[in-house]
């Protein structure tokens, strides 16, 4: 694909890298994979081994969790050795419970048959009302473009549905017959809504011609109606359709306007509305379906000056309010009948999310909660009367004891006087002194970096690692004005956080220059690019997977994939001040004559979100002007995407790759 003219002509020696497929590309990426795999070979490589250790951790034939539906449990199951799921669904026992009937087993899906030996990544899974259907979404490359099928569930015929460029979303209308679709643009922006039945041909139901949103379609979980989102990165419109009714009118509710972002759901009492229309924190409101739009919108919740109403949840028996508070997610309950109640959770740190897998007139509703240090739980909690149970705890194979892991909070000093949070994992009777330590930061998109579990992560702190979560500015982790503080003109403050963190790690004695490493992904590519630009002699090792780090000329770009919606993030470069800013602290751009840290990078050749090419003149360009002798490596992933690596194998041997490269550039305590 030919690469669009700029409207920058600043001279860029490595753009030639952006000829994909060329055979000079193609030669230097493969030049570059066979140079790392050199390294790694001579510098104690333990991919091997760390793979067989996190490997050893998984328990690689499980059960998921029953999710309950109809008069079914929907389940997958993994194997031994298959790198995918397979879905399964057996008839729901009379008692109520969870366990499963191998006599009535079906297989469903299975995705190790598939995928042969290439790249596959299932994009949505949608079962009919009436059961008699299953709707899938395959990518078999990586680009984050689906092909779309229609199973019959009685006759195992499968069939592909007509519809090229789709996102991979699929919605069903109550009629078991009618599926709601969206597919993308050239720009691979999510634009067209269509509507599909088996034997008729699509139909284009909604384009969404301006370039900043994106278009989203989900069921209510009433499952009484049908949502479309609009929605650019500050302002979002919603339409609806009766879900009973495919063929009707969507009616709008509230029509866009800028910096109004507003979430539509449907329960017992209406359709309920967050929205940020009387302050950034967010209010909720209800309204009746018949009379949708905003001027019959009826406050119930107020904004709450000290904490954002991030998101809630809704069940027939009640709903549950979702506030971002210091840092952690705090859920309140509104039980139909009942006392109001808080959720509350036994760690100092953590990560707490309603999850699905009951249905919308069940009494309980699953949580989903882990630690740093404890692996995820799912739980059943009554709305009714808060009781909780645990319904599955994902297990760690060998001995593993959660206790012997110390987790704690800490909070750095940023430039500005700003209390930055940090999450730390350790273990908990490790030797006294600075140990190496991985300092992990996001930053961008509101997302919040809530504490996770990894199986992974344990080989690290098995040899004396740490790892910590630097909470910048730019995510959402202390609410939506901690996000709107590391934005636009704001951008700096993430870089600025990010270095605080890694100064108060070290001052406390956590750790030393000479043993911290550092990493980010995709937006987190460009916080770790500039704070080794700013600060290089701070941090001894850096990973940088899939890195946004050629941001000012992909955002010069507009005929690039997704550029022009990221205008609301990182602003208009048709504004010469906004350029001369993005300019400013553009990774790429600021790579200068220096010594840099031992670094590891990673891309995917199919990439859609952050293209292969940055990576890959961000390094040639470092490996130009760098003056220490340092490791720089780049692993370009030939038949992958924006995610890595498809199967759960190939994820291990990611994972094991950069944990070998950090082991050889920081010796273990």
């Amino acid at each position: 694909m030919p690469v669009p003219a700029r409207r920058d002509t600043t001279a860029d020696p490595y753009a030639w890298l952006e000829e994909r497929d060329s055979p000079d590309v193609l030669a230097y990426l493969n030049g570059e994979n066979e140079l790392t795999e050199q390294w790694l070979a001579r510098h104690n490589d333990q991919r091997e081994v760390l793979f067989n250790e996190i490997r050893s951790r998984i328990r690689e034939t499980d059960l998921s969790l029953p999710a309950v539906w109809g008069p079914w449990l929907y389940y997958q199951r993994t194997e031994t050795g298959a790198e995918y799921p397979r879905f399964y669904r057996c008839q729901r026992p009379a008692d109520g419970g969870l366990e499963i009937d191998e006599g009535s087993e079906t297989l469903l899906l299975d995705l190790n048959a598939l995928a042969g030996d290439g790249f596959l990544q299932l994009g949505d899974y949608a079962i009919s009302p009436d059961h008699q259907w299953l709707a899938y979404s395959l990518d078999c490359q990586g680009n984050e473009t689906y092909q779309l099928y229609l199973k019959n569930l009685a006759s195992d015929e499968t069939t592909e549905l007509e519809l090229e460029q789709a996102d991979g979303s699929l919605v069903w209308a109550a009629d078991s017959a009618h599926l709601f679709a969206i597919t993308m643009d050239e720009t691979s922006r999510p634009a067209y809504l269509w509507r599909l039945h088996p034997r008729k041909s699509p139909v284009q139901l909604f384009h969404e011609a301006d370039q900043r949103f994106y278009l989203h379609v989900y069921r209510s979980s009433s499952e009484q109606w049908l949502l479309l989102a609009s929605a650019s990165k500050n302002t979002s419109e919603v339409q609806i359709l009766p879900a009973d009714q495919p063929m009707a009118d969507w009616q709008l509710m509230a029509a866009r306007a800028d910096g109004h972002e507003y979430h539509v759901d449907h329960g017992p009492d209406g359709l309920v509305i967050r929205s940020n229309a009387e302050g950034e924190n967010y209010c909720l409101y209800l309204a009746n379906p018949d009379r949708p739009g905003q001027s019959d919108w009826s406050r119930v919740i107020a904004t709450d000056p000290q904490r954002t109403l991030e998101d809630f949840s809704v069940q027939a028996g009640g709903l549950l309010l979702h506030y971002r508070d210091q840092g952690l997610v705090t859920l309140e309950v509104s039980p139909t009948e009942g006392e109001e109640y808080v959720v509350d959770m036994p760690d100092a740190v953590y990560s707490l999310h309603v999850q699905g897998g009951e249905e919308y007139e069940s009494a309980w509703v699953r949580l989903r909660y882990e630690s740093l240090n404890r692996p995820a739980q799912v739980l059943a909690l009554h709305l009714a009367s808060g009781e909780r149970r645990v319904l599955k705890q994902v297990p760690v194979e060998g001995g593993f004891d959660a206790e012997d892991y110390q987790v704690s909070r800490e909070w750095a000093i940023s430039a500005d006087g700003t209390r930055v949070p940090i999450s730390l994992v350790r273990l908990r009777d490790r030797e006294p002194g600075p140990a190496p330590l991985y300092l992990y930061g996001y930053g961008a998109y509101g997302a919040s970096m809530d504490p996770w579990f990894s199986h992974a992560r344990l080989s690290l702190l098995q040899r004396g690692w740490q790892f910590a979560i630097a909470h910048v500015r730019g995510g959402a982790d202390l609410g939506e004005a901690w996000y709107q503080n590391g934005k636009l003109e704001h951008k700096e403050n993430t870089f600025s956080d990010f270095i605080a963190c890694a100064e108060h790690l070290i001052a406390e004695g956590f750790t030393s220059r000479e043993k911290l490493a550092i990493a980010g992904g995709s937006a987190g590519g460009l916080l770790i690019g500039n704070v080794i630009n700013q600060r290089p002699g701070l941090f001894a090792a850096a990973v940088a997977d899939v890195p946004f780090v050629d941001v000012f000329n992909t955002m010069n770009n507009p005929e690039l994939p997704l550029t022009v919606g990221e205008y609301e993030e990182w602003g208009d470069m048709r504004d010469p001040v906004v350029a001369e800013r993005v300019r400013s602290y553009a990774p790429y751009e600021q790579v200068r004559r220096q010594d840099y840290p031992a670094l590891f990078v990673t891309a995917g050749y199919h990439d859609m979100r952050v293209q292969y090419w940055e990576a890959a003149k961000w390094v040639a360009k470092l490996r130009h002007s760098k003056t220490d002798h340092h490791p720089l490596l780049l692993r370009t992933q030939m038949s992958a995407g924006h995610g890595g690596a498809s199967g759960r194998y190939q994820g291990m041997r990611e994972l094991a790759e950069e944990y070998s490269f950090l082991l050889a550039v920081i010796p273990a305590a």
